[in-house]
């Protein structure tokens, strides 16, 4: 069984689709500007450690504008203070939940320390050009990792929000584990039933009720 995320990423490194995917992260980072830098594609596995990891957070792929991702899904720098739409209204579920102020900042570090794995299904994008680095191999990846957490003997909630990450449901077959599944965040589909989900307050009674320090969603 994997250990830490090294091992998984040493692993998957030998096979010929992550080699074949890094060819093309090393091109598309000579040949345009791409997000997040590249010393943090892996920083949300460098914050949350497999072992420390009690929810994951499934995002789809990075911000493609400058200053925003930093290797978190959802999350934006402490410096950049106008929030992207999606990030918005997981917001205001959050508040609308728990009663506390709307976040100043969008930065997410504060859950990733406490075991929030923010993880995007792909890891890299394109300036300006949305789901420009979709199916070259990141979706091969994000899979192992979900795997990997779906053989953990311990209880771990999944957050999956919008069809994208939907898909991974049949992927998750762990009776101590917790599924969450609902509409993206995004303005597009909000409405459609991410509001009201309920999905951060049920993450921590679940956790509670197996002995598991809750999440301390504030920023």
């Amino acid at each position: 069984m994997i250990g830490n995320w090294s091992e998984l990423i040493e692993q998957e490194s030998q096979k010929e689709y992550y080699k074949a995917l890094m060819s093309y992260v090393d091109r598309e980072y000579l040949e345009h500007t791409c997000y997040p830098a590249r010393e943090k594609i892996f920083s949300a596995f460098d914050m949350t450690p497999l072992s420390e990891v009690k929810v994951l957070i499934l995002g789809q792929d990075p911000y493609h504008e400058e200053n925003q991702a930093h290797g978190l899904a959802f999350s934006v720098p402490i410096a950049q203070k106008k929030l992207p739409p999606s990030l918005k209204n997981i917001f205001k579920e959050l508040c609308d939940e728990t009663g506390m102020e709307m976040p100043e900042t969008g930065y997410l570090g504060n859950w990733a320390a406490q075991g929030v794995l923010l993880l995007n299904t792909v890891l890299t994008v394109r300036e300006g050009e949305a789901n420009s680095h979709k199916n070259r191999g990141w979706e091969i990846f994000a899979d192992e990792v979900i795997r990997t957490l779906n053989s953990q003997d311990r209880p771990i909630v999944y957050m999956l929000w919008g069809a994208q990450a939907e898909s991974k449901r049949k992927m998750l077959d762990n009776p101590g584990q917790l599924v969450l599944t609902g509409p993206h965040p995004s303005p597009l589909s909000a409405y459609r039933g991410f509001f009201g989900c309920g999905h951060f307050n049920e993450c921590n009674r679940f956790l509670e009720e197996k002995g598991i320090k809750p999440v301390d969603w504030s920023i």
